[in-house]
């Protein structure tokens, strides 16, 4: 058996460890004051029970005087009003005397010589308090003084967090940090190119200087959610190397009325002392939003800290060395004053990205995730129109997931695939449901798919499934095959077809209307207002009809009327009728008229659940 070796240091127990951190003690004044209260009861108990044990029986003060003539007591000890006198035997008795008088006066007075017996009297100074008795009478007063000390502190400490509140609560962005930089941005080109040029701003001021440009004074990013505003910001912050100071929108906002101007005077203050430096505000529209014009507006706390942004940005004191990045995605909402040239000289649009940049996206976020050499990043890019890149991010994160999940090594196009649907749709959820419930459902789902293969100007679908995801029972999922930028109202009025063309399947086969078309019926209508309303795509012309409602000046407020007159209200309703009613009957003759496939398509649903395109394409197909 093999020996353990003797020279290894012992170390104590995880037990002693854990002993000696919970004995740590911490000291600060709450723990004092504490301990000190504690002290004072034990001593003061102890104090009562030496008290008890030390009760001698009581005589008075003329019995003691007899006693001292008669020559039975050998020695008298006096304290103050308090006379202890021991007899020869031993035994001792207490009595009182008046706290003026004097015991040797006493005495004489009663003719007893005082050199007949020992006299001890012991003096009130400090010195002769016993120790307990000292600690009793003077903690009190420390605990009292303990006690004012530690209230006194915390008015201090509140009344400074109050004045605190003006405080700027920005980040400085540590230069020493993992960074982001523009290599890590794609999808957003023209965009980046413009934040490129705000940097150079900065690291080569003379150059622009020399043919008398000046730097911008702020830029606002535009766009919607998960576009890449915040990570452009940071991209600008990883290589400006300049400080980068970012806040939030609601951070200004405070329970105390001034708090958001004070907030934004205090950040402006302290970039300036840093300068050059930039200012990140992120979601802007917290308090950028068009200010009041009624009655009613002028003075609340949004207000005011805008106000602020706008001196600040350009008032009276000029502002060259601190550049202002903001980003929202309600940029229809904000202040003119604050849009204008002098303030946000440059407005940034970020859309969604389109084909090349979501493939570059998608290889960017690929990067320290094992995948299959056979990986199509451009059939993954046409897969994921419509996505942000924040949506293709959390696409490839949960490829990552689903495979880890399987216990595979590498990520393939399936994966890929799912995690896409995850992401656009919800997860699958197995619900129970009876044989009809289920035909209905695949009779659905077929009829959005014969419409969507028959009709010409319609995109093909990529999956059809009645596995239940999210909301949904069934669903369709139809991917353009390029990006668009217009929208002719020939494949306008066919996405309408196709959407009224689950409902028109269950009258068609069932004779009956089922629930599950509320939201086609949604979208469809709400894409037949939009032809009439917006695109002028109507027998009423090319009309601009805008909001119903529009803002009236009366006097010093702004009232609310109808900007359409019921008249022409009337006629937009019957033209969106129209459309709808005329699309729902094109569906049914469609459907008749190809309801083999429309059987087919539903019988074949009901065995596999789940079609993708090209197996959808062969079932079209077939006579």
């Amino acid at each position: 058996m093999k020996q353990a070796p003797t020279n290894v240091k012992k170390q104590p127990s995880l037990g002693i460890k854990k002993i000696r951190k919970e004995f740590k003690l911490n000291l600060n004044i709450k723990n004092l004051f504490l301990w000190g209260l504690i002290l004072f009861f034990a001593l003061s108990f102890l104090a009562s029970l030496n008290q008890a044990s030390q009760e001698l029986e009581k005589k008075p003060l003329s019995s003691v005087l007899t006693d001292i003539k008669a020559g039975k007591i050998k020695k008298v000890m006096v304290e103050e009003r308090k006379v202890t006198a021991e007899y020869n035997g031993g035994d001792k008795f207490e009595s009182f005397k008046e706290p003026q008088a004097s015991f040797v006066e006493i005495l004489q007075n009663a003719q007893i010589d005082p050199k007949r017996l020992e006299i001890e009297i012991e003096g009130d100074s400090f010195f002769n308090v016993p120790f307990i008795d000292l600690v009793i009478n003077i903690l009190p007063i420390l605990l009292m003084v303990g006690f004012f000390f530690f209230i006194f502190r915390q008015a201090k400490g509140a009344q400074s967090s109050i004045f605190s509140f003006g405080q700027s609560t920005a980040k400085l962005f540590d230069q020493e940090k993992p960074k982001i930089t523009f290599k890590d941005i794609a999808g957003i080109q023209e965009a980046k190119k413009e934040m490129e040029e705000i940097v150079d701003f900065l690291k080569h001021p003379k150059k622009y200087a020399s043919v008398g440009a000046r730097t911008p004074k702020g830029v606002l990013l535009v766009g919607p959610s998960g576009t890449g505003k915040t990570l452009l910001a940071k991209a600008v912050a990883g290589e400006a190397k300049v400080p980068f100071f970012s806040m939030a929108g609601s951070e200004f906002m405070e329970m105390l009325v001034g708090v958001g101007s004070a907030r934004m005077r205090d950040l402006f203050k302290t970039a300036k002392k840093q300068a050059p430096s930039i200012i990140f505000i992120d979601e802007v529209d917290a308090i950028g939003r068009t200010r009041s014009v009624g009655a009613m507006g002028g003075h609340d706390e949004r207000e005011q800290t805008l106000n602020q942004m706008l001196v600040e940005m350009d008032g009276f004191e000029p502002n060259e060395s601190v550049i202002v990045i903001a980003a929202t995605n309600r940029g229809d909402m904000l202040d003119s004053a604050l849009l204008r040239p002098g303030r946000f000289d440059r407005r940034i649009q970020l859309d969604l990205p389109d084909i090349e940049g979501r493939q570059e996206i998608a290889m960017i976020h690929a990067k320290g995730k094992p995948f299959v050499k056979s990986i199509n990043w451009k059939k993954v890019a046409r897969r994921t129109v419509g996505f942000s890149g924040a949506d293709i991010e959390n696409m490839m994160n949960e490829a990552a997931i689903l495979t880890a999940r399987e216990n595979k090594l590498k990520i393939n196009m399936e994966h890929i695939e799912e995690a896409a649907t995850k992401v656009k749709l919800g997860p699958e959820k197995k619900r129970l449901q009876s044989d009809e419930d289920r035909k209905m459902t695949a009779y659905h789902e077929a009829g959005h798919a014969v419409m969507s293969y028959v009709q010409e100007d319609t995109d093909p679908v990529h999956r059809i499934s009645i596995v239940s995801r999210g909301r949904a029972l069934g669903f369709n999922l139809i991917v353009p095959e390029t990006d668009r930028t217009h929208e002719t109202k020939t494949r306008l009025l066919a996405q309408i077809r196709t959407l009224l063309g689950g409902r028109a399947a269950e009258e068609l086969i069932f004779s009956e209307m089922t629930s599950g078309a509320s939201s086609d019926i949604d979208v469809s209508t709400r894409i037949a207002r939009a032809m009439v309303l917006d695109f002028g795509m109507s027998k009423l012309g090319p009309i601009d009809f805008g909001s119903q409602m529009q803002e009236v000046e009366i006097g010093k407020g702004y009232f609310e009327q109808p900007q359409i007159s019921p008249q022409m209200q009337s006629l937009i309703d019957q033209e969106v009728k129209l459309i709808i009613d005329n699309a729902y009957t094109d569906a049914k003759q469609l459907l008749k008229k190809h309801k083999l496939k429309l059987d087919r398509l539903a019988k074949e649903l009901l065995i596999k659940e789940t079609l993708d395109g090209e197996e959808l394409d062969s079932l079209m197909k077939k006579d």
